[in-house]
């Protein structure tokens, strides 16, 4: 369980290095900070693309070789990216490193198949948790980097770490058969569309996951032009620092998960909910309050892990033998929430400054809670078995 949440952890950090990055990259390459903040929207349509073509392939295929190939590519775009000569060029790499780093979500429906009934939410949370910790210190260990490399560096040393994952991981990992091999490519992924097809609680949990994401990513855009500009004036250092304020999130997955285990999936989702509403309300004061930025960052990302969990132990549930196929549901529509998010975050910065991105993100917190209670009035919202 520790390597994979390593393994998962690291992987999905590719696709947040830019977003601390976003001034000095645009400095570098001449371009505005509304376009800059592309780059993270590529990122994360290549990794919602791969969740549609590229996971249910864990149902399918022999998921160690699968995942070792899958973090040797990630080298490969992950070097190109360090070597973009401009911005044309790194929106593809970018783009790229997304479609590959998607491996963290074969890695975990694998780690929900290796665990027993009793347990699965919380080996989702460990896992989940390791996820959310690589998203977290990619920020810190950018700005880091950056500081002393330039931004380059930051690709570069991310590849050195995927070809050594994709070395242990071949040789540590025991190999871990698909639960479907003989199912044809087409075949599987139609079958993803019949899974959102008929059931509605599949819909409504990848509804509200990207309502999650796209809080998180509309935060983490507009926050590093915050940060960057008056009254603060940090640096890609101080900057990436911030991340490890929604380190308290890596702490609420386990909870979330033994919740789930225990029954306790609804309630969880209620609260979590509430906590995403009221982040945005001391997120709203970040612009002249320090203290008012970090309780927002640290409760947005307490809101959003607890979030993540539960859906997927729900979602996991219901479906034992289509896991990679449910993953890809619900992760496609969480991450073009994130595409959607950065991409907004970083034009309502630039039209309207940080209050402008704040109310923007109150407003999805609030549609997803609304949604959320209409599910559970219209008894649609309840995890059991199908």
């Amino acid at each position: 369980m520790l390597l994979l949440a390593i393994t998962c952890g690291a992987a999905v950090a590719n696709i947040y290095y830019a977003q601390p990055l976003l001034p000095i990259i645009g400095q570098a390459l001449g371009v505005p900070e509304s376009t800059a903040g592309l780059l993270v929207t590529a990122s994360q349509v290549g990794y919602a693309i791969a969740l549609a073509f590229v996971v249910p392939l864990g149902d399918t295929l022999e998921r160690r070789r699968l995942v070792s190939v899958l973090l040797g590519a990630t080298a490969v775009t992950l070097t190109g990216a360090a070597l973009a000569p401009g911005l044309s060029t790194l929106l593809a790499a970018l783009a790229l490193v997304g479609l590959t780093s998607a491996v963290a979500q074969i890695v975990v429906p694998m780690a929900a198949s290796l665990a027993d009934d009793r347990s699965r939410g919380s080996v989702v949370g460990t896992v989940m948790s390791g996820l959310l910790i690589g998203i977290l210190l990619a920020r810190s260990l950018a700005g880091l980097v950056a500081e002393f490399g330039g931004w380059r560096a930051v690709f570069g040393l991310a590849a050195v770490v995927m070809v050594v994952l994709a070395v242990v991981v071949r040789l540590v990992l025991p190999p871990v058969p698909a639960p479907e091999p003989d199912r044809s490519y087409g075949s599987l992924l139609r079958s993803v569309l019949a899974l959102i097809r008929t059931d509605p609680v599949l819909r409504v949990r990848m509804g509200l996951g990207a309502v999650g994401m796209g809080c998180f990513s509309i935060l983490w855009t507009a926050v590093s032009f915050l940060l960057a500009g008056a009254p603060y004036n940090y640096g890609p250092a101080v900057i990436g620092l911030f991340g490890l304020a929604g380190l308290a999130g890596a702490a609420a997955a386990p909870v979330a998960g033994k919740l789930a285990d225990r029954g306790h999936s609804m309630r969880t989702v209620t609260l979590a909910l509430g906590t995403l509403v009221v982040s945005w309300a001391a997120l709203g004061f970040g612009g002249v309050s320090l203290i008012a930025l970090l309780v927002g960052i640290v409760l947005l990302d307490l809101a959003q892990q607890s979030l993540q969990i539960s859906h997927q132990s729900a979602i996991y549930s219901r479906h034992p033998d289509a896991r990679s196929r449910v993953t890809t549901a619900f992760v496609v529509s969480v991450f073009f929430g994130g595409a959607i998010g950065s991409a907004a975050a970083a034009a309502l910065y630039g039209a309207g400054g940080w209050v402008a991105v704040c109310v923007f993100g109150g407003v999805v917190a609030v549609v997803g809670l609304a949604v959320w209670l209409w599910a559970r009035r219209r008894g649609i919202a309840m995890p059991a078995a199908v």
